[in-house]
């Protein structure tokens, strides 16, 4: 019998928190709740660095074949109720999407209600190195549980946009990637020594930038210096900017959501996976 005719082990999962970070509640009227209809999904774990990690799974119920993989990349409030619909959004569109709890070392951002005290007691904890190396750890798993490691993209939003760009730049098997308002410059540090700009020359897949023009954290003036150093390093590349957007304008749960923007940059996003063959 060849590995190809083995059987496939189905990821066990148990019913994740489905509850918003505090940090950012009450949530907004125009939340987007989808149903796990069709879908295999919950709460899993994946052996990384000696560890397991916890993470969240959906993919199609039923299915033939391998299933190409979306990682998608939290906000700096963890793996909560929105980045989880994200994932049911993806796999009812047939993709296996996976989001690893990228602090789980440092902290859960859901025990905060604090934005500032999530970034000091957690994210600024969590070093890049060890984020990459969770995540290759993540499309190994996923290959090993149906996904397909030939179809393999990312997606990320806020700070996960940021480590989308970092991960284009490091994993050479990655199909695509999608950054939904991730920094793209900032200050050295040592649990952060290099930032998107830097990387741009090390991309080695295609990445789709999405960015909102009222954001006050992310200025136009770093998306033109990145959009220059894309065109220095000859990248395969695109920076998209919706100019009445601000910061987080896809999370439909709080006061910043654009649905115009959202839907757009949603449907840009799927086209960027298709086009470069992870679907």
């Amino acid at each position: 019998m060849k590995n190809d005719d083995l059987p496939v082990p189905t990821p066990q999962v148990k019913q994740a928190p489905t509850r918003f970070a505090p940090a950012v509640t009450p949530v907004a009227s125009s939340t987007i709740h989808t149903d796990a209809e069709g879908l295999h999904a919950g709460q899993t774990t994946i052996p990384s660095q000696g560890e397991d990690m916890p993470a969240y799974l959906a993919r199609p119920e039923n299915y033939t074949g391998k299933l190409p993989v979306v990682l998608v990349v939290q906000e700096i409030f963890g793996v909560h109720e929105h980045i989880q619909d994200v994932c049911r959004r993806l796999a009812k569109k047939g993709y296996m999407a996976i989001a690893p709890e990228l602090y789980f070392r440092q902290g859960d951002p859901r025990d905060y209600t604090e934005i500032s005290d999530i970034i000091g007691k957690v994210v600024g904890k969590v070093p890049d190195q060890q984020v990459l190396s969770d995540l290759d750890h993540t499309a190994h798993w996923a290959s090993q549980h149906g996904g397909d490691s030939s179809k393999l993209a990312i997606t990320g939003f806020c700070w996960g946009g940021r480590i989308t760009w970092l991960y284009a730049a490091h994993n050479p098997q990655l199909k695509a990637g999608v950054a939904w308002y991730g920094k793209l410059v900032g200050d050295k540090t040592l649990t952060s020594p290099t930032h998107p700009v830097d990387k741009a020359v090390d991309l080695t897949s295609p990445v789709l930038g999405l960015y909102g023009g009222q954001d006050s954290g992310i200025s136009l003036e770093s998306v033109e210096t990145m959009r220059q150093a894309i065109r220095a390093a000859n990248a395969t590349a695109e920076i998209i900017v919706y100019p009445e957007a601000g910061h987080a304008f896809n999370a439909d749960y709080r006061a910043s959501y654009n649905p115009e923007a959202a839907a757009d940059g949603w449907q840009r996003m799927l086209e960027w996976f298709e086009k470069y063959g992870v679907k």
